[in-house]
């Protein structure tokens, strides 16, 4: 079958890697796809967000299944464009319609569903420009830690932590004022968890689910979890505190109910949640949902994941993933992300990469990289490529990363050297 991938970053390179192998794929395309996704599918010029060149690409290249790989797309309502438009309606898609997508385009939504179906989940209270006084009164209230987060979609940078009372009303203050644009009209005020991160991947048909390997990502720019908020700078998978007792917890107190309250409010949910978790002296909270693949851990994901990745899709699609089977490779995998310098700030395009030859042992996922007029691979974004290992343990893992990242060199090249390091 001929199958059609959205998105242009290392996720979607991942994604199309593990496509490409199963033997049910006729032909792979990827809109738009960067430099490195070309190996496995053919890129097309597209913006996902542009519904019906999204459209006209099903229709020209005979497309039997598309997978959703950002969000964006997911939030403007791509699935409910498909479902409602009578040449697209019998094609199959992965991802949740707009309703259930704001699951991750509204932290408010978020939170209230967490709310409403007994999810453990961080107290909080949402604020816009019309309570901004309300907000400032409540930030009174708080002990810090206080954390701030943009309402919308913003790029994985719309979450800000404060020490200081006095900081975090001057932060709500300019993020009511547009600092994150339309993402920050509404502003949600959350208690500060104290504990260590990790994700756990759903691939869900919305009727039953199957748990993808876990994995935890690096989001600060900064070596110790310090400086800015990124995209995620590293991941590993799998995590060694997430033992098969919390994991037991994740499913009993989160997926569950997350799995009956999408059922509840009938939301048109076929596709992946990405739950964002911490674990608080070993009981688990979620932080916040994703309605897709987590970015850099589906490097790592990916990586690990045994079974035919296009099975398991075309089984959510047709409402039977609960007669599929998920393997899991027993080896660790490990995810090194080198960025753009000046990331996650201003950064310059078009820095001519090498040393992608050199690589042994490793795998290299692009994101954001293009090929230029002469053929060669230049950087096109802030997070540029993802460097990924299979070791016996994490640290292996993480060595054989390591040393492949070293190879690779471009003007301004820059990578965390500490993942994994509170693990």
């Amino acid at each position: 079958m001929n199958v059609l991938l959205l998105g242009g970053g290392g996720r979607e390179h991942a994604m199309a890697w593990r496509l490409s192998q199963s033997p049910l794929c006729q032909s792979l395309f990827v809109a738009p796809g960067n430099a490195g996704t070309r190996d496995y599918a053919t890129n097309l010029a597209l913006d996902p967000n542009d519904f019906p060149a999204v459209k006209a690409a099903v229709q020209a290249h005979q497309i039997s299944l598309v997978i959703c790989g950002p969000e964006e797309p997911l939030v403007r309502g791509v699935q409910d464009f498909f479902k409602a438009d009578e040449a697209l309606k019998k094609v199959r898609f992965i991802g949740p319609s707009a309703e259930a997508a704001k699951l991750e385009g509204s932290k408010a939504y978020a939170k209230e569903f967490m709310e409403e179906f007994n999810i453990p989940t961080a107290g909080y209270r949402n604020f816009s420009a019309a309570t901004l006084a309300d907000g400032l009164d409540y930030l009174e209230t708080r002990r810090p830690p206080i954390v701030l987060k943009a309402d919308g979609l913003a790029a994985g940078k719309g979450v800000v932590i404060l020490n200081d009372v006095g900081e975090a009303k001057t932060e709500l203050e300019a993020m009511l004022s547009g600092k994150f644009g339309a993402a920050s009209e509404e502003v949600v005020v959350e208690d500060f968890l104290d504990g260590i991160e990790f994700s756990v991947f759903v691939l869900t048909d919305g009727k039953d689910y199957r748990i993808l390997p876990v994995a935890k990502d690096y989001k600060r720019i900064g070596v110790g979890d310090t400086g800015p908020n990124t995209g995620g700078m590293g991941s590993v998978s799998h995590p060694p505190f997430v033992d098969a007792d919390m994991m037991a917890k994740v499913e009993q107190r989160i997926i569950k109910p997350t799995m009956k309250g999408i059922q509840a409010r009938q939301l048109d949910y076929k596709g992946f949640i990405f739950i964002g978790l911490i674990s608080v002296e070993g009981e688990p909270f979620v932080i916040e949902y994703n309605c897709r693949m987590g970015d850099p851990e589906t490097q790592s994901v990916m990586a690990r994941l045994d079974s035919d990745f296009l099975q398991l899709c075309l089984q959510t699609a047709d409402e039977e993933i609960g007669q599929s089977t998920i393997s899991i490779d027993s080896r660790q995998a490990a995810t090194i992300v080198l960025v753009s310098g000046g990331y996650p700030g201003s950064y310059e395009k078009g820095k001519l990469i090498l040393g992608l030859d050199e690589i042994e042992d490793s795998m290299v996922f692009h994101a954001g990289t293009k090929q230029n007029e002469a053929g060669e691979v230049v950087t096109n974004g802030g997070r540029v490529l993802a460097v990924t290992s299979y070791g016996e343990t994490f640290q292996e893992a993480l060595a054989q990363s390591y040393a492949n990242a070293r190879k690779i060199h471009f003007a301004g090249s820059n990578y965390r050297g500490d993942i994994g390091f509170d693990l």
